[in-house]
């Protein structure tokens, strides 16, 4: 546990929650929401994991940064996040604005913040700590804060330790035995040669509790912790992100360290990665705990009743609120709120995010009509993700096949998982 007394110091934190991009690697689930804004775990949305880990950490001063189809992300954290009004805690949104001195849109991490910089030094914080609002993870803040004073360090780096090939992918620090960071490359892709000298030190690999002897590189987790001064000094310039431009120039002229992170975290930017880290909550042990009572997760409130079961088999899944589920057998699943599966119906590794109500209007030559949401009797589905608000009739078939990457009009299929869009809805027999 850190030092009780680094409370004064958590005080001094600003955290600055980068929204993203227009996450395309992420449609359709992206289509009409920001990625920290997607569903993840049955209940909760990507953005509620950055925030309760700063809340956890006793960070509560935050803004998140939000640029693309930001509505859905703006409507959660401002009905998630509420602090005492006596109090200087809050979670408040910056939405991305065209100004006198800047007509732009945010070109990249470093513009982001450089564009909403004077917003930041309003107060006197001493330190801000830049995350990203897209990664599964569970970090104690407090701790990286406690190694950056007692290194003294101007900006320190949160890394984990990757093996060779998922390396390729990943901007690479390179530190000394002293974590002092010495050079920085950005993603080496099939340059083994370059690879060779990147490898962690053994002594770095003990500490963390990984063999001397094994081979790691430390990834750049996209976490920064900027002490005041040098975050003005590194944005007094036109250049657009952290990672490809900011870093690298800072390494050469200031004391940068690695704050090494040696536990389960994963950056959530495709469908598959998606996919993968959702159903991986469905195991009997999973390597991110929802269950941790001393470091919960956090999100929105919602005013509904438990979850009904009228006779199911239900085997290594995650059950949400509100849900009405009749003589189904569901399997390595995720079922999200409100969702209402009716008998006959058999899902296997797949993902419904669930409704945001139970039955849909629709309003046709001038007349209101309503049907309800819902799984339809006999419907098998396998590999998928059912995005919200989709009504899918009966004895309808949703199953990638040997398919990988596909477009129809009922689905998109990527890394061989069908994605069925929000809204949509499936007629009666219908094999997507």
């Amino acid at each position: 546990m850190p030092d009780i007394s680094l409370q004064n110091s958590t005080d001094s934190v600003l955290a600055i929650i980068m929204g993203g991009g227009q996450g395309s690697r992420l449609y359709p689930l992206t289509h009409r929401r920001s990625k920290p804004a997607v569903p993840l775990a049955a209940k909760c949305r990507i953005v509620d994991i950055p925030i309760s880990n700063c809340i956890n950490s006793g960070i509560r001063k935050m803004y998140v940064l939000t640029q693309y189809n930001s509505e859905s992300l703006n409507r959660h954290v401002t009905s998630a996040y509420r602090f005492d009004h006596f109090g200087d805690n809050f979670v408040h949104i910056l939405a991305a604005q065209q100004t006198p001195g800047d007509d732009k849109w945010y070109q990249g991490t470093a513009d982001a913040v450089r564009q909403n910089l004077s917003y930041f030094l309003e107060r006197p914080y001493k330190y801000f700590l830049i995350l990203s609002g897209d990664q599964l993870y569970r970090m104690d803040f407090r701790l990286m804060l406690q190694q950056h004073l007692e290194k003294g360090a101007d900006l320190t780096i949160s890394t984990t330790p990757v093996h060779r090939d998922p390396a390729r992918a990943f901007g690479l620090m390179h530190t000394d035995e002293k974590n002092c960071i010495t050079r920085f490359v950005e993603k080496p892709g099939d340059d083994d040669a370059l690879l060779d000298q990147l490898v962690m030190p053994g002594s770095l690999l003990k500490a963390v509790g990984i063999g001397a002897k094994e081979e790691r590189f430390q990834a750049s987790m996209g976490i920064y912790l900027f002490n005041r001064s040098v975050l003005e000094e590194a944005l007094a310039n036109d250049l657009t992100d952290f990672g490809k431009d900011i870093i690298p120039a800072i390494i050469r002229e200031k004391k940068v360290y690695s704050y090494i992170f040696n536990d389960y975290w994963e950056d959530i930017g495709t469908i598959a990665s998606y996919y993968e880290a959702n159903l991986e909550c469905t195991k009997i042990v999973p390597k991110f705990n929802f269950f941790d009572s001393q470091n919960p997760i956090y999100t929105r409130a919602r005013l509904l009743p438990a979850s009904k079961i009228n006779n199911a088999v239900i085997e290594e899944a995650l059950l949400s609120d509100g849900c009405i589920i009749t003589s189904a057998t569901i399997r390595h699943s995720i079922i999200g709120v409100r969702s209402v599966i009716e008998s006959g119906c058999e899902i296997t590794d797949s993902i419904v995010i669930g409704s945001d109500y139970y039955h849909k209007i629709r309003i046709e030559n001038g007349e209101e009509t309503s049907f309800p949401l819902v799984i339809g009797e006999g419907t098998r589905i396998h590999r998928a993700i059912i995005d919200k608000n989709v009504s899918i009739g009966k004895n309808v078939v949703i199953h990638p096949g040997n398919r990988v990457n596909e477009d129809n009009e009922w689905c998109h299929i990527r890394d061989g998982i069908v994605v069925v869009p929000k809204g949509k809805v499936i007629p009666d027999g219908t094999v997507v």
